[in-house]
């Protein structure tokens, strides 16, 4: 059984491992102790901001083992629409498979609801092909062209 809550500052160094367990993120993530200090830097930022929502999932003994970060993004369009951006996600790899994803998107989606959102959308990139059948089971539709430009 798991349990989803806000993440903590303690809990820095257990997501940066799971954004670094992947092919992708093994190229663009640090993993070392201490926390490399930008990470530490954006926690502070996303835990100051009302907008931003960092999560993690919790098992039966306590370990973080999967994470999110929830943006909730005010809009003009759609008669002044707030939107659920949901990013970052990823699951320690003996969890997947075995619906903790799944409820942790239901979670997350629940947030968005509770905040009035219209609408709750994510990337996903597109060599990522299991997570985007994973997303597209959860009702999740590919319905716009994301482009993205690296600063």
């Amino acid at each position: 059984m798991s349990s989803f809550r806000l993440a903590r500052q303690a809990d820095l160094a257990a997501i940066v491992r799971l954004l670094a367990d992947d092919d992708l993120g093994g190229t663009r993530e640090i993993v070392s102790d201490p926390v490399d200090p930008r990470y530490l830097s954006a926690f502070t930022a996303i835990e100051a901001d009302a907008n931003q929502l960092l999560a993690v999932a919790i098992d039966a003994a306590g370990h973080v083992v999967g994470c999110l970060q929830l943006s909730f993004l005010p809009g003009l369009s759609r008669t002044g629409m707030w939107r659920g951006q949901i990013e970052s996600v990823r699951i320690a790899r003996e969890f997947r498979g075995a619906g903790l994803g799944a409820q942790f998107i239901e979670w997350a989606i629940a947030q968005c609801v509770e905040r009035g959102c219209g609408l709750v959308q994510l990337t996903s990139d597109k060599t990522r092909k299991n997570s985007i059948r994973f997303y597209e089971k959860l009702g999740f539709v590919a319905s716009h062209e994301g482009l993205k430009r690296t600063l």
